[in-house]
């Protein structure tokens, strides 16, 4: 039996703005190994913390550990500056990963329907005002209008 039900759409919907595909600083809230036959990969929880008009905000991402990926695992472990000890004997520790803070790079992408966020690359959070005030420089070129607001 259906029912009708006013009100549930609005509820049922996330109520904060969605990330938009940028750089940002963020820091690591937790990481979990997931095991696939094919695609092992770990899931990231990343909140924002610049920018300020995000901050707070989660992004959701997948780091795949195939032969092929492991390049982009290492790079999001060195520039979050995970302990090189661990990296030099090819561990990585979950507990050791939470409250790491770098810059990343996301875009989105629509698969069966689903949104994903794609980690494109990472940098050491001491580069972000170098990253932010370039980011800023080239949308001003680009939109000056935008930019003047």
């Amino acid at each position: 039996m259906k029912r009708q039900v006013p009100g549930l759409a609005e509820t049922a919907r996330d109520s904060r703005p969605e990330i938009p595909d940028g750089v940002f600083l963020v820091r690591v809230d937790g990481a979990q190994f997931r095991w696939h036959a094919h695609k092992p990969f770990y899931v990231l929880r990343l909140s924002v913390l610049e920018p300020r008009t995000l901050a707070g905000q989660s992004i959701v991402g997948r780091l795949y550990c195939t032969q092929k990926a492991m390049w982009k695992l290492g790079w999001f472990l060195r520039d979050f500056l995970y302990d090189p000890e661990l990296l030099a004997h090819e561990q990585v520790d979950e507990k050791a990963l939470p409250g790491l803070r770098g810059v990343v790079k996301i875009s989105h992408t629509v698969l069966n329907g689903i949104l994903l966020i794609n980690l494109d690359g990472f940098a050491p959070a001491s580069q972000w005002e170098e990253l932010s005030a370039s980011l800023v420089s080239s949308a001003s070129r680009s939109n000056p209008e935008e930019a003047s607001r």
